[in-house]
């Protein structure tokens, strides 16, 4: 049977699959039918027009770069498979389309996605030779029900690769395809699990703990709702980032985006992962936690949990103070929590002290203000709770961190926020930035006559940590 494809025109070709160097579109049709197969062994360049693949189990293979300009169209239809296989750097530019099946078969540099240029698969992506480097700013991301196979040392997505899954019902394991499991206590709907991995980058690839003396593997998992139940980790050799004992492997998790100096929760016990490289941890239901990696014993990322059931503790600057809010839910013979403060994140000393409930079953509220942080001398200012038990026990919290302005009165209300927030003390006129926990602006203000700038986040933003900067001063703003 013979097979045809288009060119602005129709073409007859032969049984055996087309052969081309370099293949610009530039305002035609091409169209691949009837199972046809089409090899370009330079660059496909979709530059305006359409490449229809929709139609039948058809099969692209290229060479060079893959592009797909912003102003074209490229349609996949749901038997249709692209596989890049040239034998140096391939370059996928789809500019936000989508394929269905993608094959890598990389056998020289591997395959690239330049930065700013997202891609979907909404079948299965394969991996069968070669690394697939995904470029900061850029996400390639498994629609609904798309699978990934082929993973292996040596052979994995690198940067963002991020999974949607439109059901995941509660009680049931469902798979992401990047290493994360999850069986939900309540079923969630249009959930986007996104791993970063490998990019050797702390805070954003890997936790560090809030002295920074310890790191996790070079993966860190990211929901877009909290989720509670349970989660499962995977990851590769290639992440262990340093680490090279997993017989007491942890989950960890945190509410906000990792910031420097700061803790994250333990959710498991310590166990042997060793050759799995896979643990399980159970994310509580009050907890809120998005975010998710892993460690060892001998490299923590949080300190002991109290034996209080910490709900939050938060340090958020007010004016020239700091003030200091925790909540519990419950609480068995616990006599006082002690606030300690420390400049370099290390040393600590404590400030003050506020009377704990005994044991109690109900939640209790605290907060403690620290007066004129500015006489630490410092940029960032670090606190935690040291919890005593009625029997002198201790224990101790996470560690929080407070930007100090460098400006006298520069501060921003109400933070933690929701949503917006207004900066204050600033010099009339000044340009005022908001960058996410990834150094991407996301707003941008000026200060009036007053020094005040409104800064109201897009709608839909996520929450986390942001930094707001003025000048050369730098605060912390928390969304939640």
């Amino acid at each position: 049977m013979k097979h045809f494809f288009s060119l602005g025109l129709l073409l007859l070709g032969s049984a055996l699959p087309g052969l081309a160097q370099d293949l610009t579109n530039n305002g035609a049709t091409i169209s691949l039918t009837n199972g046809a197969v089409l090899w370009v062994g330079g660059t496909l360049q979709n530059a305006s027009g359409t490449l229809d693949l929709s139609s039948g189990s058809n099969q692209l293979y290229v060479g060079g770069n893959l592009n797909s300009a912003a102003g074209a169209t490229l349609q996949a239809g749901t038997a249709s498979t692209v596989t890049l296989n040239g034998a140096a750097t391939q370059q996928l530019d789809l500019a936000g389309a989508r394929l269905y099946n993608l094959t890598v078969s990389n056998t020289g540099g591997g395959v690239t996605l330049p930065a700013a240029s997202n891609a979907d698969v909404a079948g299965g992506l394969t991996l069968s030779s070669g690394m697939v480097a995904v470029s900061p700013g850029s996400v390639l991301r498994l629609l609904d029900g798309a699978t990934l196979a082929g993973e292996q040392s040596g052979r994995y997505v690198w940067g963002s690769l991020a999974a949607v899954r439109a059901s995941v019902p509660a009680g049931a394991a469902t798979s992401f395809a990047n290493g994360f499991v999850l069986t939900p206590a309540i079923g969630l709907s249009n959930l986007t699990v996104t791993r970063r991995a490998g990019l050797g980058a702390a805070q954003i690839s890997y936790g560090t703990s809030g002295n920074g003396l310890y790191k996790g593997i070079d993966r860190i998992w990211a929901t877009s709702a909290a989720v509670s139940g349970t989660v499962q980790l995977s990851w590769l050799s290639d992440n262990d980032n340093g680490l090279t004992d997993f017989r007491q492997s942890q989950a960890w998790a945190r509410a906000a985006a990792p910031v420097a100096g700061s803790d994250w929760s333990r959710i498991s016990p310590s166990q042997d992962a060793t050759g799995t490289r896979t643990v399980t941890g159970t994310i509580p239901s009050n907890a809120s936690f998005s975010f998710f990696t892993v460690s060892t014993a001998d490299s923590p990322l949080g300190s002991t949990p109290l034996p209080v059931t910490l709900t939050s503790f938060t340090a958020a600057a007010q004016g020239p103070d700091v003030l200091l809010r925790w909540t519990t839910a419950s609480e068995v013979n616990n006599d006082r929590f002690e606030v300690e403060v420390s400049p370099d994140g290390r040393a600590f000393r404590r400030i003050g002290q506020v009377a704990g409930q005994g044991s109690s079953s109900q939640p209790h509220a605290y907060q403690l203000l620290d007066p004129a942080v500015a006489r630490y001398a410092t940029s960032l200012v670090y606190y935690r709770l040291r919890q005593v038990d009625r029997d002198g026990t201790a224990s101790y919290s996470a560690v929080r961190m407070v930007a100090v302005s460098a400006q006298p009165g520069l501060a921003l209300f109400p933070n933690p926020t929701t949503q917006a927030a207004t900066l204050t003390g600033a010099q009339p006129g000044t340009v005022v930035t908001v960058f996410d926990a990834v150094g991407r602006q996301v707003l941008r203000a000026t200060a009036d006559a007053a020094g005040t700038a409104a800064l109201a986040l897009p709608a839909g933003r996520a929450t986390g940590v942001y930094v707001v900067r003025v000048g050369a001063t730098a605060l912390r703003l928390t969304v939640e």
